[in-house]
């Protein structure tokens, strides 16, 4: 069986794979601290508590936090004696072409969910990912990777309103009722959705403009169903593309590179 691991900036997701579908996802706090032993005592805890057996065999990594890789990487030799791919290293092959400017380093989530939405939808994509930062990765018709852009996430937005501004508090996004807030929270509920609703979708026209030609907006992460609830920004929403993605680069490199 497989073991996907993606490890963003605030959370790292493990799923196995069964080779049809995923048999258990555990969500954990990213912790660059944290070694490979802790790493399998709370897995193989979980795994017990859930009455989960699952050979491991094979561990693909996706990491946005370099520093956390090594651990991941010792995880997978100490305790389940396999080498793992590592998304963004030579040799994991992606079934894929990147075409950026020469020298640039494209997150590794990017590419997976390149992967992961050409296999599911075809060519001629815009993905929108609302994590950390909220990214948008246009995918072209063949499915190459051709660029995109990135904004704050919404989350973090709010954090800064809060961190910055000593008179506003913290709170949580949601729809707000009317546009027009008549306190405090609901002023900056107000803002930062309908906030986030306009920028998705001038991004996204102006993508299209670009492109000149019809592309299928794609999103994923928490937060996509609440923003779609305002109007229909999205033409669908895949909350495991980042964990569908990695087992298609996985099959592409047992393979042999072969699809």
């Amino acid at each position: 069986m497989l073991l996907a691991i993606d490890c963003g900036n605030t959370n790292t997701v493990f799923s196995i794979w069964d080779g049809e579908t995923f048999i258990a996802t555990w969500r954990t706090a990213t912790e660059h601290q944290r070694t490979a032993d802790q790493y399998y005592v709370w897995l193989s805890t979980l795994m017990a508590f859930q009455k989960i057996e699952a050979d491991i065999t094979d561990v693909i990594i996706s990491s946005t936090v370099p520093r956390v890789v090594f651990n991941l990487r010792v995880l997978a030799d100490r305790y389940f004696k396999t080498r793992p791919w590592v998304v963004g290293k030579s040799d994991c092959a992606l079934p894929v072409e990147v075409r950026v400017d020469a020298g640039t380093q494209v997150g590794p989530d990017r590419l997976v969910n390149t992967v992961a939405g050409y296999d599911l939808f075809g060519g001629d994509l815009i993905l929108v990912d609302f994590g950390t930062a909220t990214t948008f990765d246009v995918v072209a018709a063949d499915g190459a990777y051709i660029g995109g852009a990135i904004a704050p996430g919404v989350n973090l937005s709010l954090e800064a309103l809060h961190q910055a501004a000593a008179a506003l508090p913290h709170v949580d996004i949601s729809k707000p009722q009317a546009v027009i807030g008549t306190n405090t929270v609901a002023c900056m509920q107000s803002g930062v959705f309908w906030g986030y609703v306009g920028l998705v979708r001038e991004i996204c026209d102006r993508i299209k403009a670009e492109r000149n030609r019809p592309m299928k907006i794609i999103s994923t992460g928490g937060l996509a169903p609440l923003l779609q609830q305002s109007a229909q920004l999205f033409d669908a929403f895949e909350d495991d593309l980042t964990m569908h993605g990695l087992t298609v680069i996985h099959k592409y490199n047992k393979n042999g590179h072969s699809t």
